[in-house]
């Protein structure tokens, strides 16, 4: 067997390349990890989910406070936002998370060494960093997204902003165009408008949140506008250039059928996101890629010894995805454990205000698998603590197969990540309908829209004949 530096180098540092080095640094594995920013964490920990969801919640705060009226309180005068409070606040969470992410602390409690640079392969089993020749018997490709620029006229010559650089503004824009209507610039866009920007959406499609349902996009449309946010769908952004103060923005208007103008303060660019796949040489080590890194379900590429997980190998762009798959990986290359990715029930959230979470099947995913199905639609308008938090707006969206197995469950309301939890067991272990509405859910808990829409949906199943046949044994009164 050829002699390695390294048993394996993982190359990126956020989720899901922390995840790899950690498992296999405590599973006796000479590990190297690699990133090319001078600080770990990833995009997760600096430019996505811990600041955006600390942005997210000093908007509802704030918003709160707006409407202090609605719980009985004195009307509060919010004045204008320091945004750059709020982004110190942001900033703040992330140094006390940071240092469980640092080199001394990983080498310490996990066995994994920490170099910083951009690794380049030489060959299969060999990569150049800062000018060292590094070999290792295996290797993990974690290097994430980033943020997709789409190819509009003036883009360039116009300070666009991301989820890079949006969460270091040192004052709150006055008003914000923001580009896209997916999980990032929905979130982006509720929240700098319930801070006190004049937010507009464009979506160049015909709904927003493309992976939900109608229903659901539509729900979600009407809450942004009762915030006030101005929404323009089937809008395709054309041109962009700076006016004084401003940027100007043309876009294609398919309502109008002509070029219409808008202008603000700030643009955000929400576009979606692309793998990281360049700058590595990896056609030098025999990896296949195109827009991302191809791997199989053992998360192997096209050379069996070099693995890749998380958002550059192209599955679900998720920080929770990233790290199972990480997990898959370290079973397969360093324990030698046969393990195979599953995604099929892969639960997300998009947080605004109500959540949005998902798991399994919703309606538009079974239509396209050709799968028929039962649906059992509930709104959460009556749910005793959702009445008590001033949170009952929502639903939750149960999907059967034609056996009445659960294959997926859509939930828009307060807390909706939290609750999308009670189905994950409920998907993956092929538990019954049945088990839920038999559970004692604690009183008055958010967690009883899970139980009330099952037991709802199954007495609805029980036949007319048996509710006779019922009143007619035992004498009863009521109506059939």
């Amino acid at each position: 067997m050829a002699k390695y530096e390294y048993d394996l180098i993982v190359i990126g540092g956020g989720a899901g390349g922390l995840t790899a080095a950690t498992f296999a640094g405590q599973s006796a594995a000479k590990t190297l990890l690699i990133e090319k920013e001078e600080k770990l964490g990833g995009d997760c920990l600096h430019y996505g989910c811990v600041p955006s969801k600390s942005l997210i919640k000093s908007a509802y705060v704030a918003n709160v406070i707006r409407h202090s009226e609605k719980y009985g309180l004195p009307k509060v005068s919010m004045g204008k936002v320091d945004y750059s409070k709020v982004s110190k606040r942001i900033h703040d969470i992330i140094g006390t998370i940071q240092p469980h992410d640092e080199p001394e602390y990983i080498q310490k409690k996990y066995n994994v060494e920490t170099k910083f640079g951009l690794p380049k392969f030489v060959d299969d089993h060999t990569i150049d960093l800062n000018g060292e020749t590094i070999t290792s018997r295996y290797f993990v490709v974690a290097t994430g997204s980033s943020a997709f620029i789409p190819p509009i006229e003036g883009l360039g010559d116009v300070p666009y902003l991301t989820n890079v650089n949006i969460f270091s503004l040192d004052k709150l824009p006055e008003s914000m165009i923001v580009l896209g209507g997916g999980p990032i610039g929905l979130e982006m866009a509720q929240s700098f408008q319930r801070l006190g920007s004049k937010v507009t959406v464009l979506e160049g499609g015909p709904k927003f949140l493309p992976k939900e349902d109608e229903d659901i996009s539509e729900f979600i449309k009407e809450r942004l506008e009762a915030d006030g946010i101005k929404i323009q769908l089937n809008s395709l952004a054309k041109s962009v250039k700076k006016e004084g103060n401003d940027i100007v923005l043309t876009y294609d208007c398919k309502k109008s059928g002509k070029l219409e103008t808008i202008k603000a303060e700030a643009l955000l660019v929400a576009t979606g996101r692309k793998a990281n796949v360049s700058g590595m040489d990896l056609e030098k080590a025999g990896v296949e890629y195109d827009r991302s890194i191809k791997v199989n379900a053992k998360m192997q590429t096209s050379k069996k010894h070099i693995y890749s997980v998380g958002d550059v190998a192209g599955g679900y762009q998720f920080t929770h995805v990233a790290s199972y798959e990480a997990v898959v990986a370290i079973y397969n290359c360093i324990l030698k454990i046969p393990k195979k990715a599953d995604a099929t029930n892969t639960p997300w959230c998009t947080y605004l205000d109500p959540e949005v979470a998902s798991i399994g099947y919703n309606e538009q995913r079974a239509k396209a698998a050709g799968i028929e199905y039962i649906k059992h639609v509930e709104e959460i308008t009556h749910n005793d603590r959702a009445l008590a938090e001033g949170e009952n707006k929502g639903l939750i969206k149960i999907i059967m197969n034609k056996k009445g197995k659960v294959i997926g469950v859509q939930i828009v309301s307060f807390h909706a990540g939290d609750l999308i939890s009670e189905w994950i067991p409920v998907l993956n272990g092929n538990v019954k309908l049945a088990t839920i509405t038999d559970a004692i859910h604690p009183y008055p808990t958010m967690s009883e829209i899970n139980k009330n829409a099952s037991v709802n949906y199954l007495v609805s199943t029980i036949p007319p004949w048996t509710k006779k046949l019922t009143k007619m044994l035992f004498g009863y009164q009521g109506k059939v």
